[in-house]
């Protein structure tokens, strides 16, 4: 592994602040100890010098897809242009289009072999030809076809680039033809195991061409802004209303771990809570013992009383994906109430408890499955939080209590319709407490169809972007 330019010590530190921009808790006790590992495991083997690092610095598995990116950008496996041992020691010259058929031919080795090392460096070999975009001096890009300047004149590399030139998902019907070949039985799910294991090996060079334009293109300008700005947050900071399929499955995984933790939080605000205040009386009376000073301060004691909790959510286009596990995971902290009933709604109102109960289906497809069996559309499919606010208000007055509290969810877009805010009001009177989570950036409420400012003067309204925002929100508003 070729050396930092700067001291280890400065790259480290980097790399902890890096991890903080991220979320990735990390306290001087955790940074001293990824000194210690660097100090006993050395820079020799750059693969063990990941592992402790990561060992000392992560307290989830989940914080890897963080931290590999920021590692590879402050501890890059080379530095500068990669070398091409087809030439002389420092030849450079122009990329034609039967360079990039002599690096598919080699590539396609590589991933039948699995060639770790040789995949690095053809990784590094397919950015520096074709990743290239823009010159030093304006003169033109480079990567093109019928030849261009060398690459070390570009502004900057692109993986996505380097990927639509280089086309390496097409090879995987090559791939297999030549394993086929070799191959003594023909067996069908010997192949669709096979097929399944390339293709990975093709995502898995996709990702060593994306670590090699970023250290590139941080080499010129800046580790650590390409750090900050260049590495995909982890799902708990990605919006709910961009998240995509793959980051809500992973919240979807996380709720349990989350519920647990929150769990714990409300049951110590609970046993705080039920403490009571000073009953200045009794202090009082007490005192007359130690000559008037109050030395043992008589508390009274609260009731302890499960308050009862209601959801009413949007389930309509992206805002699902929001409601959706704000749903779970607040049917995996029922334990914290007397009751917990959830409603759903586009333009019409039902109630879901039993679909996202402890003996439902599990979490998969649960919008699927409320749009499915329950009637929460009516004669089309915008939503329209007026005439829900009014049906529930109407048809569901009983779930609502002074010990209720309710939690609305969605962006409050009434597609032009009538807000209803006396159905709101109604609510917010007959409720102990009434919050609104909304996943739109607090700059976008009120423009266009959005009556987010005129709910808000009825009831509290919150911005909830991301799961993080989510936990901390219910940890702060949740009843005790």
């Amino acid at each position: 592994m070729t050396a930092p330019a700067a001291g280890v010590p400065e790259r480290l530190t980097a790399l902890v602040q890096a991890l903080r921009s991220h979320g990735v808790r990390i306290g001087t006790g955790e940074t001293v100890d990824a000194g210690l590992a660097v100090e006993a495991l050395g820079l020799t083997d750059r693969e063990h010098l990941r592992e402790g690092l990561a060992a000392a610095l992560l307290h989830s598995e989940g914080q890897r897809a963080v931290f590999d990116p920021v590692f590879e950008l402050y501890f890059p496996r080379s530095v500068g242009a990669p070398q091409d041992t087809r030439h002389e020691p420092g030849a450079r010259r122009a990329w034609r289009d039967s360079d990039t058929a002599d690096l598919r031919e080699r590539l396609a080795a590589a991933l039948a072999a699995n060639d770790q090392e040789l995949l690095d460096q053809l990784a590094a070999e397919a950015v520096d030809g074709l990743g290239g975009y823009g010159t030093a001096n304006g003169a033109g890009g480079s990567g093109g076809s019928g030849g261009s300047g060398p690459s070390d004149r570009s502004d900057g590399w692109s993986s996505h680039q380097t990927l639509a030139r280089l086309r390496p998902e097409t090879l995987l019907a090559r791939i297999l033809a030549g394993i086929r070949a070799g191959a003594t039985v023909d067996d069908e799910f010997t192949d669709r195991l096979q097929a399944d294991e390339i293709r990975r090996r093709i995502q898995a060079f996709r990702e060593r061409v994306a670590t090699e334009a970023r250290r590139r293109v941080a080499e010129r300008r800046g580790t650590d802004e390409i750090a900050r700005r260049a590495i995909a947050p982890t799902a708990d900071r990605v919006d709910f209303l961009i998240a995509g399929r793959a980051q809500l499955d992973e919240l979807r995984r996380a709720v349990q771990p989350l519920a647990r933790k929150l769990a714990t939080r409300l049951a110590s605000r609970r046993r705080r809570a039920a403490r009571g205040r000073i009953d200045l009386r009794r202090t009082l009376r007490g005192s007359l013992s130690t000559g008037g000073v109050p030395m043992r301060p008589v508390l009274r004691r609260r009731r302890p009383a499960r308050p009862e909790l209601v959801l009413l959510c949007d389930v309509s286009g992206s805002v699902a994906g929001f409601a959706n596990f704000t749903m779970l995971l607040v049917q995996a902290l029922h334990d914290q109430f007397s009751k917990v009933r959830v409603f759903a709604f586009v333009n019409r109102v039902d109630e879901v408890t039993d679909l996202i109960g402890r003996d439902a289906a599990g979490p998969e497809g649960l919008s699927a499955r409320i749009l499915s069996a329950a009637a929460v559309t009516g004669w089309h499919g915008s939503s329209d939080y007026g005439t829900s606010l009014g049906e529930f208000a109407e048809r569901y007055a009983d779930a609502v209590g002074p010990r209720s509290t309710v939690f609305v969810l969605g962006d409050a877009r009434t597609n032009m319709s009538d807000p209803n805010t006396g159905a709101l009001r109604d609510i917010a009177a007959r409720a102990r407490k009434v919050y609104w989570l909304n996943p739109e950036r607090r700059a976008l409420w009120d423009t266009g169809d959005s009556a987010a400012d005129t709910y808000a003067e009825i009831v509290e309204m919150h911005e909830c972007r991301n799961a993080q925002q989510l936990s901390a929100l219910i940890a702060r508003l949740l009843p005790v």
